[in-house]
């Protein structure tokens, strides 16, 4: 079976974006979360915070 990757709605804090990344990759979303969060202290928080947004409207919910 393919996996493809969603949007969680089971593991959301904001828009599940990184519930879905770490249920794709088999990751506890925890990590991806602390990754996301370092990688956008380092951009001043402008590029974590698009990069979210950008994601939410990209990858699609589960049906």
């Amino acid at each position: 079976m393919e996996k493809k990757l969603y949007l969680s709605d089971t593991n959301k804090i904001i828009g599940g974006v990184c519930g879905g990344i770490g249920e794709y990759l088999g990751i506890d979303p925890t990590v991806i979360r602390l990754i996301w969060a370092a990688l956008s202290v380092g951009t001043a928080f402008v590029g974590g915070v698009v990069l979210y947004i950008i994601a939410m409207f990209i990858i699609p919910r589960r049906s």
